[in-house]
This record gives structure tokens, sequence and C-alpha cells, in this order.
């Protein structure tokens, strides 16, 4: 697979620009997609030697560490269409914690049966594939469910519409796969000489773990929000 150089991704500043030519002609925001994109570059390479520290000397506690850091920003982001109400921030880290800390369970020791589980070459990856993705289903379950409820609907019709709206993506990325595109994990096996057959089969457990994580995590996170609303414990929405 070919290495890529400093001086060769600097080429990737051609698509960064494209957008920002849009934002600009529309008369947007182009600093927005310029932050953006610097603090994931300076976050990537963060992590990246954060990484390479971790996994020459691979610790219990450095590994739940990572992760705890993981789950707290994932949770703040997730609410940030929300982020102007009160309450959304402990259903959202609870959710999260749940889904994620099950379906790793059950990758780590039912799929791949590996011998330690905090080895952070496995969970630390995998962890941030489901964290994102399960981010993003409650992102999406928080922002309909309070705009559903606002516009005056029933509790539970809003919960189910804001469940249906978490889980378009995902059900979109199961139709698509291998007929639309080939996903990054398997994308990324393929290219460092991995046989097809078997970057499937990790395709597999990913897409279906993902599948799982995301829609327990709305769930979980639609059935906090509903039961503090039936308890009037935060005060969420101005009903119509």
């Amino acid at each position: 697979m070919p290495v890529i150089s400093w001086l060769s991704l600097a080429w990737c500043l051609i698509p960064v620009i494209l957008i920002c030519g849009v934002y600009f002609y529309w008369n947007g925001k182009p600093a927005d997609i310029l932050l953006a994109s610097a603090r994931m570059t300076l976050q990537l390479i963060g992590v990246g030697y954060v990484l390479v520290a971790l996994f020459g000397n691979p610790s219990l506690w450095l590994t739940i560490g990572v992760l705890a850091v993981m789950i707290s920003a994932a949770a703040w982001i997730a609410i940030r269409p929300v982020n102007h109400h009160k309450g959304f921030l402990k259903p959202a880290f609870i959710a999260l914690g749940v889904s994620v800390a099950l379906h790793l369970l059950i990758t780590l020791k039912l799929v791949l049966a590996v011998d330690v589980w905090y080895e952070p070459r496995v969970i630390i990856p995998l962890a941030g594939m489901y964290f994102a993705n399960t981010m993003n289903a409650i992102s999406l379950a928080a922002e309909r469910y309070h705009a559903e409820l606002h516009e005056g609907k029933d509790e539970k019709i809003a919960r189910l519409n804001a469940f249906h709206a978490a889980m378009i993506p995902q059900i979109n990325g199961l139709l698509a796969v291998g007929l639309v595109a080939l996903p990054g994990m398997m994308t990324g096996q393929i290219l460092s000489g991995v046989s097809p057959l078997i970057a499937v089969r990790y395709q597999i457990m990913i897409m279906t773990m993902i599948l799982g994580t995301s829609g327990m995590g709305a769930a979980l996170m639609l059935w906090l929000l509903g039961r503090n609303y039936r308890y009037r414990k935060i005060p969420m929405i101005t009903v119509k």
C-alpha cells in the first residue's frame, strides 16, 4: 500500500477550497469549513501520536481514559442541535455508554474472541466507529423529537418519528453497501492487502454492530427524554 507523504497530503486542500468557494459564492460562511478542516487535521495528527504511544505500551487505565474522552466528546457533540435546552446531556451520555458498551462486549468476546479486551489496537478503532455512528443517531433523534413536540405532536408519535429519522442513515447504509460504495473499513483492509472475502466478514460485523448500537442508542435516548417529558422533570419544550 503506498505511503502518503505530508507534501502529497497537501493536495487534499483542493476539495476544501472547492467547498469554501461554494460557501463564498452563495454568501455563506467559509470560515466554518476552514475551522472544521483545520480542527480535524490537528485532532487526527494529535491522536495519531497518542495511538502510537498507546499501541506500544498497552495499559488498561490509559485505554479507559481514552474511552472516557471519546464518550464525553460524543455526548457533547450529539446534543449540539438542542444544546440551548436543558436535560439532553445526561440522557445522551447514558445512551452512548450503554449501547456502545454492550456492542463492544459482543464484538470483542463473542465475534472476535480476543483474550485481552482492552487491547488498544482493537478496542479504540471499534469504539470510535460505534461512538461516531451512535452519536449521529442520537443527535438526529433528539433534534426531531424536540421539533415534533414543539409542533404539538403526541409524545408517542414524536418518539416514533424521531426514531425513524435517526435510523434513515443506517438503513440507507445497509441497502447501499456493495452496490453504491465499499465502506471505509473494508476499503482500508483491501488497500492494505487483505483478501476481499476476509474484509467482507469484518465489514458485516461492523455494519451489524453499528446498526445495533445506533438503534439502541437512539431508542434509549428517546426513552429517557420521554420519561423526563412525561414527568415534567425538564422543560424541554414549549407546547403550542
